[in-house]
């Protein structure tokens, strides 16, 4: 497995630059507020998704589009690194995790905890995605209306 740590213990190299990434995301947002901040957090969004290659990007763009069409009302920022989607609290609702990022066989379109998905005492919340075909697309956007209604 790439990135893994070399005792088998503690966290690999790729959970520990997530960390930092994580950490810069923050110490970047610091002090901005309104506007500026949801510009900024925009910025870093499209930024986190230009970055990406191949199928990662081409996915990532989708996922975009779909959650900017589906849910308004939802803030592109970023989340680790990954292009997020989130709520007026700043809670992260839906995000994409690129291949990528840890070397894994497929992408990932997760939902957290703010995530309106429940049904009954147990329900996915992570979708392995290895490209946007129309099936996935109607799956997807359903499944952000169902995260993230309005009102």
């Amino acid at each position: 497995m790439a990135g893994k740590s070399s005792d088998g213990a503690g966290f690999t190299e790729d959970e520990k630059a997530a960390m930092k990434q994580r950490a810069e995301e923050l110490k970047a947002m610091k002090g901005l507020k309104g506007a500026a901040k949801l510009a900024k957090e925009n910025e870093a969004c499209l930024a986190a998704i230009e970055k990406l290659e191949g199928g990662d990007r081409a996915i990532g763009q989708r996922v975009h589009v779909i959650v900017l069409e589906e849910a308004p009302h939802l803030r592109p920022k970023t989340f680790y690194g990954f292009p997020a989607y989130a709520n007026e609290d700043g809670k992260v609702v839906v995000f994409y995790q690129p291949a990528s990022k840890f070397n894994t066989r497929y992408g990932t379109v997760s939902f957290d905890e703010p995530a309106q998905l429940d049904d009954g005492p147990m329900w996915p919340v992570s979708f392995a995605v290895l490209e946007v075909t129309d099936a996935v697309e109607a799956k997807l956007r359903e499944l952000v209306r169902n995260a993230a209604p309005t009102g």
